[in-house]
């Protein structure tokens, strides 16, 4: 009974979220910044819905800038970033670096822009 709650629970949270996914590859910087400022900083905000969404969303935007990165460098081409084998981030920091980021500037910036400029300055080619 209980697995069968969890399931729907699970099945309702991704069907609330699935509009979302759309925006997402279309929203700018400064929204995700904004939505991320508005998360609490504690243990239960991952259980939050848009806590998931802006995880996944980050997470999707940053494996496509370093795979962007990778086969640049692969085919010869110059690139910003040379990321590492394994590329670990603190959410803290990463939302200071948006932050800095003047709102002028995230407006006209996408999600993935944010990402490229972050691990550009974090992993910079020698």
């Amino acid at each position: 009974m209980i697995r069968t709650i969890s399931l729907g629970a699970a099945i309702a949270l991704f069907a609330a979220s699935a509009p979302d996914l759309a925006q997402a590859q279309t929203r700018t910087l400064d929204a995700f910044v904004a939505e991320a400022n508005r998360v609490p900083r504690n243990a239960t905000a991952a259980f939050r819905p848009s806590a998931r969404r802006l995880l996944n969303e980050g997470g999707t935007a940053m494996r496509e800038v370093i795979e962007e990165a990778r086969a640049a460098r692969a085919a010869g081409r110059p690139t910003a970033a040379c990321p590492p084998e394994r590329v670990e981030v603190d959410a803290g920091q990463l939302l200071g670096f948006f932050n800095a980021i003047p709102p002028s500037r995230r407006a006209r910036m996408s999600v993935r822009d944010g990402f490229r400029e972050w691990l550009a300055s974090r992993h910079p080619c020698r």
